[in-house]
């Protein structure tokens, strides 16, 4: 049985797989009590972000997770959306999204992973 970081490293390469810009895996379990995993993904446009979803969508059947939460941040829903998965979130975000809140200096204090290897 895979474990969360496994399956959050899986979902990571899937969002660079699926042609994520500057795909980032933050592990922030040691820092809140609700998540333990970030992966965090620029997107470049609704149809792009559409797609990504799906990826996860497809992953979560068959690795026992479940999506608990998608939400907008935005009214046309382009700019950052996320996906609750519980124990990982994935954040697709629109370029100015991801540098205006720049969740990676939020969280400085969580360990990048990385998952290229």
């Amino acid at each position: 049985m895979k474990t969360m970081e496994e399956k959050a490293i899986e979902i990571a390469k899937l969002m660079k797989d699926g042609k994520g810009n500057d795909v980032t895996l933050l592990d922030i379990s040691g820092l809140n009590s609700w998540t333990d995993y970030f992966v965090i993904v620029t997107v470049t446009s609704s149809t792009h972000w559409q797609g990504l979803y799906k990826q996860v969508k497809d992953y979560i059947k068959d690795n026992d997770l479940e999506i608990h939460l998608t939400n907008r941040k935005s009214p046309d829903g382009d700019d950052w959306n996320l996906i609750d998965l519980g124990s990982i979130v994935v954040h697709l975000m629109s370029e100015s999204a991801r540098s205006f809140y720049d969740l990676e200096k939020l969280w400085h204090a969580g360990k990048t992973i990385d998952f290229r290897a």
